[in-house]
């Protein structure tokens, strides 16, 4: 766009920019640094919703769910220093989730920098670009007439190959520069389907594979290639997995779905891929020490197994793993492509698939626990609440239960259900959640939080209030622990508890003083009837769940598994000369 444009400050053009760009709704915390920006907003609200967050970090959080459920990206306004360092956390989540986001930093004056002047930094050393990082791209904007194409940039480099999180330093003094750049048209990613030489390849080895398995996850599906990839699935009759906290890509009541590959992954799940399967084919993962158990199910670099990996990001292919047949491809195009490849009549999986999928239902079932059983709440959760109900968590044992005994319904059938993070950010699921509400007020929100993970980020409670989530109820798994860690403990360290004990409020009092409805839930009885008042309240909702520290979602209790390691030391001791 070339035509002349009106003088105005260069923080109204930044907010123009992001209209520009589809944003209607920015998430942040106010700053002085950035108050041309502030003023832009408020120029422009009828077109663009500020969340006032109570923390940066929460803020980013909201701005990484929102792009997980809107597919653009969630851009996130902090201050300088703190309020960027507070930040950080939901730039590195989102930059190894994959997930497409913009920070926007406000910064010291030009006249200024390099002279250590109050809360500076200097963010592309803070945020350090790279492999390894913590951004796609880090830059430092010093002319106001660019600051559009800076914006653009942002926008393409966020979406384009592997999404991920762009950081904008933003000096004071350029905001309130006037100019008369225009504003740049929307950024749409290049999409990128896979050589048609490597499909025929790909199609060579599913032929002559006897247990292929199929590994699906990542960023950047829409409903149409999630169909697509259902489809092929089923013409190949391929059991499929999901990899870690990406198990609604592919619906979980599916007959041939197998079950997640994570942490506590089904042993029979995990013997399938290690020992049995000829030929896994990764479509959207990174193959990250998660999905892989610690890089056990595949052995880098050269895997048992025949590897066939398709990945938006060309960086990725290759990085870890050698892959038989790399193929780059946007995840929107991936089901298309795959799909396009005709099935022979007749495969000799068939029954393995079957089993892998048997395998998956026996796994959910257990032997009861009182006085409240964890499984049968999520079971409980799952008949009461609509098939499109967004989930969400942060990280802890407690989120296991989520993974172990939900049925994602896949993106297919319900659109993104599942907001979690892959790096394990504590403190993620409720920001989250309230920024789905927002994002999405129809459909129903329901966040499982651990009693460490919950206060982490509890203050969003009253970004929730101010801003009008309803249809959202936090369900505080509270056994008094940090309970993975206190899991490590027992295994590595048995009877020598040391730094997990928490000593937590009434976590049912503190929603109702942030205006929520809450309960206190203490049994497996009182559970239905409690979701079910908080589903008809239509008022955000907090259930509080009181839970013995030694109760866990893995196969045996704390107690069990320090009795296991303490016979593991003993047996140690007796080998010794």
């Amino acid at each position: 766009m070339s035509e002349t444009t009106s003088s105005r400050l260069a923080g109204h053009a930044l907010v123009e920019a992001l209209v520009a760009q589809g944003v209607d709704t920015v998430f942040g915390v106010p700053g002085e640094s950035y108050l041309a920006v502030l003023d832009g907003l408020h120029e422009h609200r009828d077109q663009i919703r500020f969340v006032i967050c109570r923390q940066e970090g929460g803020a980013a959080f909201m701005a990484d769910a929102h792009a997980r459920l809107t597919g653009r990206p969630g851009v996130c306004c902090v201050t300088r220093g703190p309020g960027a360092t507070n930040a950080a956390i939901g730039v590195h989540t989102a930059f190894q989730d994959s997930v497409p986001l913009i920070l926007l930093v406000g910064q010291v004056a030009s006249d200024q920098r390099d002279r250590e002047a109050f809360q500076e930094l200097d963010y592309r050393q803070v945020f350090g670009p790279g492999t390894l990082g913590m951004a796609k791209w880090v830059a430092e904007v010093h002319d106001a007439n660019r600051l559009p194409e800076y914006i653009a940039r942002a926008f393409h480099v966020a979406m384009q190959g592997r999404p991920g999180p762009v950081v904008l330093a933003l000096p004071e003094d350029l905001l309130t520069t006037p100019t008369t750049a225009p504003v740049l048209p929307r950024v749409e990613p290049a999409e990128a389907w896979p050589a048609p030489g490597a499909l025929r390849d790909l199609r060579s080895r599913l032929v002559a594979a006897q247990r292929p398995f199929l590994l699906v996850g990542g960023h950047g599906w829409t409903r149409d290639s999630a169909l697509a990839l259902r489809r092929f699935a089923e013409n190949w009759q391929l059991p499929v997995g999901c990899a870690f906290r990406f198990q609604d890509t592919f619906d979980n009541l599916h007959p041939q779905y197998a079950g997640d590959v994570g942490i506590a992954i089904n042993p029979k799940l995990a013997q399938r891929i290690r020992d049995e399967a000829d030929l896994v084919i990764a479509v959207g993962v990174r193959l990250g020490e998660m999905t892989t158990s610690g890089y056990t199910l595949l052995t880098p670099p050269r895997p048992r197994q025949v590897l066939v990996h398709l990945h938006p990001g060309a960086e990725e292919l290759g990085r870890v793993y050698t892959p038989d047949i790399a193929l780059q491809a946007s995840l929107s195009c991936a089901g298309k492509a795959l799909e396009s490849m005709a099935a022979p009549p007749q495969v000799p999986w068939g029954a393995w698939t079957a089993a892998a999928h048997a395998d998956y239902e026996a796994n959910r079932e257990h032997p009861p626990v009182a006085p409240l059983d964890m499984a049968v709440v999520i079971k409980t959760i799952e008949r009461l609440v609509p098939a499109d109900t967004i989930y969400t968590n942060g990280a802890g044992n407690y989120a296991g239960w989520l993974h172990r005994y939900l049925h994602y319904r896949g993106l297919a059938l319900a659109g993104k259900t599942q907001l979690a993070p892959t790096a394990g950010s504590m403190g993620y699921g409720l920001p989250a959640a309230v920024a789905a509400s927002l994002t999405q007020p129809q459909r129903v929100v329901i966040n499982l939080t651990g009693d460490g993970d919950f206060l982490m980020n509890g203050q969003e409670l009253a970004t929730a209030m101010a801003h009008g989530a309803r249809r959202l109820i936090s369900i505080v798994v509270d056994n008094g622990s940090y309970g993975t860690i206190r899991m490590h403990q027992e295994r590595e360290f048995p009877g020598r508890v040391s730094g997990t004990h928490l000593a937590n409020p009434d976590f049912a009092a503190l929603a109702r003083a942030y205006g929520w409805r809450a309960e206190t839930v203490g049994s497996t009885e009182a559970f239905e009837p409690a979701l079910a008042a908080a589903l008809d309240s239509g008022q955000p909702s907090l259930i509080h769940l009181k839970l013995d520290t030694d109760v866990s979602h893995t196969r045996g209790t704390l107690s069990a598994i320090r009795e296991a390691a303490l016979a593991r030391l003993a047996r140690l001791a007796r080998q010794k000369p």
